[in-house]
């Protein structure tokens, strides 16, 4: 049986971390440049509540300055895309993000599209979406790839694998067939509804499992040796009335199975906040025409 190997997020993470932090520092020492990120919160959503404020503390670890806007769940799109226009114009801050999901009166696609594509850390403006796909120099979305560095630690050469995105979301699923294009993978993008779908993960030398279904993914619909990694972060419930986090795949079932995987938590979570700062980094670089860091 094979011995299936754990994909560490979270040690990724802290060397992806100290290399931002390293090269935050030099930008700083060498031309007085302190990066700076703002992000922007609707409401009192309690998981977005959580997830700012361990970026900002990320942040500031970083040496990025850290901008936050907290708004009132009754702000108006109008009120909400004037915030952005001034966040645009305001060259202290080089990385715009607004947390989702925001309010059902606004529409999120519209608030992003009005933030500056340069500024655009996240990497959901249309212009960036559609220079991911065309090859161009966009901005990428910082979960896809947080899960391409994860991948390049069990698998340094990806040419020529068969890889299967479960998942089409624009966050996710879509950006992330567009990385694994681009590193010469032969792409199947998945989901919910397609046809026997056991069969079409059974081809894939490497799984992004992003489908939000708790271990909807069993551990014989699995080709043995494949390199999987499970973005799904889904709450159950277990004994006693308390819960745990698990993946979209059933990790129990993929030992001995999988070549190697991403542990859930621990996996996937930990790299997206470190390729925010690294995002927010290079649009700092960008907009100032110096070198970007190769990390």
């Amino acid at each position: 049986m094979l011995v299936t190997a754990r994909i560490d997020g979270k040690a990724r993470a802290g060397r992806l971390l100290a290399e931002v932090a390293a090269a935050a520092a030099s930008l700083k020492t060498g031309s007085g440049i302190v990066p700076g990120l703002c992000a922007v919160l609707v409401g009192h959503d309690p998981a977005s509540e959580i997830y700012v404020r361990s970026k900002g503390k990320a942040a500031v670890a970083a040496g990025i300055a850290n901008f936050q806007q907290n708004l009132p769940e009754t702000t108006s799109e109008v009120e909400l895309l004037a915030l952005v226009a001034r966040l645009n114009a305001d060259d202290r801050v080089d990385g715009i993000l607004v947390q989702l999901p925001l309010p059902k009166h606004i529409d999120p696609q519209r608030v992003i599209d009005a933030i500056d594509p340069a500024k655009d850390v996240d990497g959901f403006h249309s212009w960036n979406v559609g220079h991911l796909w065309s090859g161009g120099k966009a901005m990428v979305p910082c979960t896809p790839y947080g899960c391409l560095l994860l991948l390049r630690e069990a698998l340094p050469d990806l040419t020529g694998a068969e890889a299967v995105v479960l998942g089409r979301s624009n966050i996710v699923g879509k950006p992330m067939a567009a990385l694994l294009l681009s590193q010469n993978c032969t792409v199947t993008l998945a989901h919910s509804r397609s046809r026997d779908l056991p069969a079409i993960l059974r081809r894939a030398d490497i799984l992004v499992a992003a489908v939000g279904r708790p271990e909807m993914v069993r551990g014989a619909w699995l080709k043995p040796g494949v390199t999987v990694i499970d973005v799904g972060i889904n709450r159950i419930a277990v004994a006693d009335g308390k819960s745990k986090l698990v993946g979209d795949v059933a990790y129990a079932e993929a030992q001995g199975i999988a070549g190697a995987i991403t542990p859930v938590p621990g996996g996937v979570g930990p790299m997206t906040i470190a390729c925010l700062l690294r995002n927010t980094l290079i649009a700092a670089c960008r907009r100032r025409g110096r070198s970007e860091p190769e990390i």
